[in-house]
């Protein structure tokens, strides 16, 4: 069974960084699609950033480009999400997320496409 076991996030002011950490306990995170989301109150999920770790492919919202990066270690089975210059309206619950099969969907920043998921962490950005 597959398991996202998240790490990371907090409170933070802006401009500042925050690193989330995904560990997938059930399943090797080689060659697979990976990412973040996010969800802020009153919000619909959003996907924040998508990685393919097999090709180093990765995709981001317009709205994190540039700032946020993600990232992946094979041998710790792990997905990062390093977010820098963070802003109040980065202000969310973030998940991690993981597609059963090893291909990127074409929509590759819907959350409905994605099978597996980590609980939520808060990310909070004060300005």
């Amino acid at each position: 069974q597959e398991q996202l076991v998240k790490s990371g996030g907090g409170s933070v002011q802006a401009g500042g960084s925050l690193r989330l950490s995904c560990v997938d306990s059930g399943y090797s995170t080689r060659n697979r699609c990976l990412g973040w989301f996010r969800q802020a109150p009153g919000k619909e999920r959003e996907g924040v950033a998508i990685m393919h770790t097999g090709v180093g492919d990765t995709y981001y919202a317009d709205s994190v480009k540039g700032r946020f990066t993600v990232s992946h270690d094979n041998a710790k089975n792990t997905v990062y999400l390093q977010m820098n210059g963070l802003k109040a309206e980065d202000t969310a619950m973030y998940y991690c997320a993981a597609k059963r099969d090893w291909r990127c969907p074409s929509s590759r920043l819907q959350p409905g496409e994605y099978e597996y998921w980590g609980q939520g962490t808060q990310v909070t950005v004060s300005s």
